[in-house]
């Protein structure tokens, strides 16, 4: 099954950097992402809320900040979900070009 808020939320660019970076570094938090995103400390907050509303971040206190972390077991996950539809889309491309190359035959013959 599809989670469509987990697509959304790996949709964007810049949410795929912050999992990038958190994974690289072992977690992070709002203002040290800043300083290596071409976006406001404001827009990584948001941006990290939507991602811990859909389980791929958790969060803990660090003084007067938050610190977040990858949650590796939604990350696998999410990881299965992306595998299981490339998979499915590259039966059905597999099986139009298999109708493609049985029309170019016909044409040609």
């Amino acid at each position: 099954m599809i989670d469509d808020r987990l697509w959304s939320a790996v949709g964007d660019p810049i949410r795929r950097r912050m999992l990038d970076l958190l994974l690289a570094d072992g977690g992070g938090t709002a203002t040290t992402l800043s300083a290596r995103l071409p976006v406001t400390r404001q827009a990584v907050a948001k941006h990290l809320g939507v991602l811990d509303r859909v389980g791929l971040v958790h969060s803990t206190s660090a003084g007067r900040e938050r610190r977040y972390e990858v949650d590796e077991g939604q990350l696998s996950r999410a990881v299965a979900q992306f595998s299981a539809v490339s998979a499915t889309w590259d039966a059905r491309l597999e099986r139009i070009k298999r109708i493609a190359e049985q029309i170019q035959r016909r044409e040609q013959g």
